[in-house]
């Protein structure tokens, strides 16, 4: 998760704090339109939280 935290700070001139706020954020609308990918997203971006 790190490696996509960096990638964003790099590519989207974000802060840290942004790159994982904007995963979160995403994460959370892909869970509450594709409720069937939960258990994916959560694995995927788990340690983002």
């Amino acid at each position: 998760m790190q490696e996509l935290i960096d990638r964003l700070v790099k590519e989207a001139n974000v802060t840290p704090e942004q790159a994982k706020k904007s995963i979160e954020t995403i994460a959370a609308f892909v869970k509450e339109k594709f409720p069937m990918l939960g258990g994916a997203v959560n694995q995927i971006f788990k340690a983002a939280k």
